[in-house]
């Protein structure tokens, strides 16, 4: 594949920022139907695609998730179009047989609650990355973050199904009047070896 363009680059990786304030655009389900057709298809241990997602769109299920948040990201989730609760199906291995048929993954799995917590996370983490790229590359701008009690969303999200939460990301699109400027990251040497 060739390299992708420079502004293509710049909107999935070096103009793309944290947005927590948001500009009054909605965003459509349709956006949201597209941004899962792209984000499907993200690496996962043995295919086992164990994110399940929410799209918090609606004031009556804004309000539940605001009571959910810590108080100092309940005004950028107030106001983001969409709040996605990334999600992961802890019985994610019994649809192996459907989506890794050619081998038997699912005995690996079965009873065995410590290698279904780290697949389950790694691999819905992975899917949640993939919506943030997919996103940026729908021109939506993203809010990904922790600073939210678990136990809480589960019970307001996720009763009575296998599902957990993993991490929220707020969706729509950013007031760039509001960004502070850039942070500092690593150069290749402060986080790299090549061996």
């Amino acid at each position: 594949m060739p390299k992708l363009p420079q502004p293509s680059l710049d909107q999935l990786f070096f103009q793309a920022r944290t947005y927590g304030s948001w500009l009054p655009k909605p965003v459509s389900d349709d956006t949201l139907r597209e941004l899962h057709d792209m984000l499907r298809w993200a690496p996962t241990s043995a295919n086992s695609c164990p994110m399940r997602v929410v799209f918090v769109k609606s004031a009556a299920a804004k309000e539940k998730l605001l009571a959910c948040v810590a108080p100092g990201n309940v005004e950028k989730t107030r106001g983001a179009p969409v709040t996605a609760i990334i999600g992961m199906d802890m019985e994610f291995h019994e649809k192996l047989p459907k989506l890794f048929p050619h081998a038997d993954v699912r005995a690996g799995y079965v009873g065995n609650a410590a290698a279904i917590e780290a697949a389950a996370v790694q691999s819905s983490t992975l899917q949640g990355a993939y919506l943030i790229l997919a996103a940026r590359a729908l021109g939506l701008d993203c809010g990904p973050m922790g600073g939210f009690d678990k136990d809480k969303v589960n019970a307001a999200f996720f009763a009575g199904t296998t599902h957990r939460v993993n991490f929220l990301c707020n969706l729509g699109y950013g007031d760039p009047s509001k960004l502070h400027p850039r942070l500092p990251r690593f150069e290749f040497d402060e986080a790299c070896v090549v061996v």
